[in-house]
């Protein structure tokens, strides 16, 4: 069996065993949130995600492609779900992540039975703490597929290195001002805004102008950060860190 079968397999028979439910204080089991469930998973069928610096969703992107996880997110429909694949991780970066598992599913840690994020009973009280569901765009940012089950190790399904380059292993790219617009800076400018920083009347619209630029000066500030206005690693760990 693969790797990609396996995981799969595992998610869906923990999402089935009722002793599994979602909590995002005692997250790395027996209860688990979206992030620790999937890289959990992962870890255990010897793709060692967690090992390899994977904690929440906002850091899992770099670790993925180390590991031999390459992003397809070009590839397929995110809205729709065509094009995914059994395996495939889906991340959005400020709030979600999820695996495709077939058939126009999914398999996810959702929400305990307070429908919180913290509190709740241990194991799954209502059965769809940890659940296998339709799919659906959460939206998603990006979706990851797993190269390591070819023959050849080093060769992606594409036919593309499944070697990443390390400077394209950050969770994101260097973000700074006069960019053109993209899903990673309004996946930024949404974290900011639930932090309390203001983006502008325009809010998290994927365009990295003056307004958004001063929220990132802010923060950079208040969280004792290097301050020169732009979204580097040094931000992005801040960032997500208090994000999840």
């Amino acid at each position: 069996m693969s790797k990609t079968a396996e995981a799969v397999k595992l998610a869906v028979m923990m999402a089935n065993d009722p002793r599994h439910g979602y909590d995002q204080d005692g997250r790395w089991g027996p209860d688990f949130d979206c992030s620790s469930f999937l890289i959990h998973v992962w870890e255990q069928i010897g793709v060692k995600l967690k090992s390899a610096g994977a904690s929440y969703t906002g850091n899992v992107r770099g670790p993925a492609l180390r590991l031999g996880f390459v992003d397809v997110t070009a590839r397929v429909n995110l809205y729709t779900g065509s094009g995914l694949q059994p395996g495939d991780l889906l991340l959005n970066y400020t709030q979600h992540m999820a695996m495709y598992v077939g058939n126009g599913q999914l398999v996810h840690a959702s929400i305990n039975e307070k429908g919180t994020a913290h509190g709740g009973q241990p194991g799954d009280q209502t059965g769809r703490e940890i659940c296998v569901r339709s799919y659906y765009n959460h939206p998603w940012d990006c979706a990851l597929r797993y190269s390591g089950d070819s023959e050849d190790p080093d060769v992606s399904e594409s036919g593309t290195p499944a070697t990443v380059p390390a400077e394209t292993t950050n969770d994101l790219p260097l973000l700074k001002r006069g960019m053109m617009k993209s899903v990673a800076v309004k996946s930024m400018q949404g974290a900011l805004i639930a932090h309390g920083y203001d983006c502008g009347p325009d809010g998290a619209d994927g365009d990295f102008g003056e307004n958004t630029e001063k929220a990132v000066i802010k923060f950079q500030e208040e969280h004792l950060l290097q301050v020169d206005g732009e979204f580097g690693p040094e931000c992005q760990g801040c960032l997500w860190g208090v994000t999840k």
